[in-house]
């Protein structure tokens, strides 16, 4: 009995080096011996002409921004957190204004009058408000990391430092709006601005940038504990020590002397002196102290050299924080 022939009518000669007769010469030559460097340089090719990456910059200017949005939106959806942020400094500009207005004379003056020292308070209440947000950052920071979320976000290609800074971004929009609030309740009050708008503008310009630089000393804190308790804890007892040692309630030249040159030389101070010259309000005694002769220009270099310290700190501890 003749063999049965078992090769189907495809299987031609050829056909498992796939050059069968519909073969083409490039499909042909794709199956030789030099298939894989030919392969690899039509990769190669194709790659040269595929559109580029975004440059950093841009890219870590986009991923903030959408943290950012993140944030505010959750900001939106817990409204009490801005309602309770701001009853502490309209409790302050209060207590303050009616209850050591008419004991406390500002120097320059003949006696205590409580008008005046509203003005000369203003300042530094709003900084005070700015540099005390600087808890609830931390507290933020502290939470996402307990829940797992900065891991999560570690995990995403995103750039570098992206989520502290539109965590910080958001908390800067949050400030913006207290203080809107709180001016408006220090008007009632009887503040007032004198040198006019521009300045005026100003002078809430150096509150906020004040108040971003400190914030960044809260993203670090947040990182660096283990619960938001203790992020808020740790954010207040170094916050207290630095706006009560200041100009913001009471002249640095009522202090001993020692205590009245820490004061002077404290960033706190170089931003309340720069909102009052700019507000047009009492200054009081002004010492000779460079800070309180150039508060504008202090103030400016003051926040800018926290944020590059502080912010280089934080986005280093980013890298390396864990739940």
């Amino acid at each position: 009995m003749a063999a049965v022939n078992e090769s189907t009518p495809d299987a031609t000669p050829g056909t498992g080096s796939g050059a069968g007769p519909d073969a083409t010469p490039e499909a042909t030559a794709g199956s030789g011996p030099g298939a894989a460097a030919d392969g690899r340089a039509g990769r190669a090719g194709r790659a040269a002409v595929a559109p580029r990456a975004r440059g950093g910059l841009l890219r870590s200017a986009r991923d903030s921004l959408v943290v950012a949005q993140r944030n505010l939106i959750r900001m939106a959806r817990i409204p009490e957190v801005v309602v309770f942020g701001l009853v502490q400094p309209i409790m302050f500009v209060v207590l303050f204004s009616y209850v050591f207005g008419g004991a406390i004379m500002v120097p320059g003056q003949n006696s205590a009058d409580a008008d005046v020292y509203r003005e000369f308070l203003m300042a530094g209440i709003f900084a005070q408000t700015v540099t005390f947000a600087t808890a609830g950052a931390g507290a933020g920071i502290a939470d996402d990391m307990h829940k797992g979320l900065i891991d999560r976000f570690r995990s995403l290609p995103m750039a570098r430092g992206a989520v502290l800074t539109g965590r910080t971004l958001a908390d800067l929009v949050q400030t913006a709006l207290t203080l809107v609030v709180l001016a408006i309740v220090a008007v009632i009050v009887g503040w007032r601005i004198h040198d006019g708008v521009p300045k005026a503008l100003a002078a809430f310009g150096l509150l906020l940038l004040l108040g971003y630089a400190f914030s960044w000393i809260g993203a670090l804190i947040g990182l660096s504990v283990r619960t938001p308790e203790a992020a808020t804890s740790g954010g207040l007892i170094w916050l207290f020590p630095l706006t009560f040692l200041s100009n913001a309630f009471v002249p640095s030249s009522k202090m001993p002397a020692f205590l009245g040159h820490i004061a002077d030389w404290n960033p706190f101070s170089a931003t309340v002196q720069a909102g009052r010259e700019l507000f047009g309000n009492p200054q009081g005694l002004v010492s000779d102290a460079w800070p309180m002769q150039h508060p504008v220009l202090a103030s400016v270099l003051w926040s800018t050299l926290i944020i590059l310290v502080f912010r280089t700190l934080a986005v280093r501890k980013y890298r390396s924080a864990t739940a």
